[in-house]
């Protein structure tokens, strides 16, 4: 499984936010939001600051993005 950040970036010009505010907002690294816009792994305390500093949840920030190999292979087995 992978985890998708497009919502969040969806967020951010929804609000017409810039990058650079999600990281005055929140204090994240640069190299924190690159790797959210690479969808790598990154600590819950960083998706937790952005959540309180934009005010919503987890889900309206990131989603679970399941691997095709494990789709494919349910779809045998079932």
């Amino acid at each position: 499984m992978a985890i998708s950040y497009k919502k969040l970036f969806k967020l951010l010009i929804d609000r017409d936010l810039k990058k650079k505010d999600l990281r005055d907002l929140t204090g994240i690294s640069y190299a924190t939001l690159h790797k959210l816009e690479r969808g790598d792994n990154v600590m819950t305390d960083v998706l937790n600051n952005i959540c309180v500093a934009l005010g919503c949840d987890l889900g309206d920030i990131a989603e679970i993005i399941p691997d095709q190999q494990t789709s494919k292979e349910d779809s045998r087995q079932g």
